[in-house]
């Protein structure tokens, strides 16, 4: 099957359960890829699995952990694209400096064995956004291939917006967080296991720290030296009687479980 083939089946199938695999499967035919998954996200609600075609076992590394947390720290998450914007990113693209070398990526990013991610990110509408992705177990995308694969953005942006036109209803039984912003649920989480101990800089150190930015980056957001940042993240470890970044990434996880 040709792209225009495979495009005329999405149009066929759209507002019907067969749209989403039937829109991977066209994409398929612009470039290959092993893995897709479809998120849709709004505010800190719980993300929505839309779509997905794992095996169970790596479904609960896929969709299941990171729904669980993990999606907190996550690039395609942090950044929505604007109003009615759509486009085609490379997760590196959007990683803060020390992506891959922060607990995101080496305790759970890890586990999804990928070469690369890249994302269709779609505004839907009602302050919802979704991330089709496409994911390489072996290499990259090319440079080509992505150039492809960006040539069609437009159509899979209208056909899955026509196909999904008002998921925020759906995420009204979704678990909200605490506190809106990130840094407020980490503050919430830390008070809920009883280690109200971190002032509010640090709790902005903590949140920089957890999505992967330098001590330089963190400064710069922030206002301070990198070695004033390296200064809070040693107190930040004291208080909490920690001794690595794997510690804080973990305590970060099980408090968030403990708030649901």
């Amino acid at each position: 099957m040709n792209w225009i083939e495979a495009s005329a089946h999405v149009v066929e199938t759209l507002g019907t359960p067969d749209f989403a695999a039937a829109l991977i499967a066209a994409l398929r035919c612009v470039a290959p890829f092993e893995h897709s998954v479809t998120f849709a996200y709004y505010q800190d609600r719980r993300p929505i699995a839309l779509h997905d075609e794992f095996p169970a076992w790596k479904r609960q590394v896929m969709v299941e952990d990171y729904q669980a947390g993990p999606y907190l720290l996550d690039p395609f998450y942090l950044h929505p694209p604007g109003p009615g914007q759509a486009k085609l990113v490379r997760l590196r693209e959007l990683a803060p400096d020390r992506f891959y070398q922060a607990e995101y990526f080496r305790n759970y990013y890890v586990q999804t064995e990928l070469a690369e991610e890249i994302g269709f990110m779609l505004d839907m509408g009602q302050g919802v956004h979704a991330v089709i992705s496409a994911m390489r177990a072996s290499r990259a995308f090319s440079a080509r291939e992505f150039r492809e694969l960006a040539a069609v953005l437009p159509f899979v942006a209208a056909s899955a917006r026509k196909n999904w036109p008002d998921l925020r209803p759906r995420f009204a039984e979704q678990p909200q967080a605490a506190q809106g912003a990130l840094a407020g649920r980490i503050d919430a989480a830390f008070r809920n296991v009883g280690r109200n101990l971190l002032t509010p800089r640090e709790t902005e150190v903590v949140e920089y720290t957890l999505k992967g930015h330098s001590a330089e980056a963190t400064g710069r957001a922030l206002g301070i030296s990198p070695g004033t940042v390296r200064i809070h993240k040693r107190n930040i470890y004291a208080k909490l009687r920690i001794g690595s970044q794997g510690e804080l990434f973990s305590n970060f996880i099980a408090a968030l479980e403990d708030l649901r």
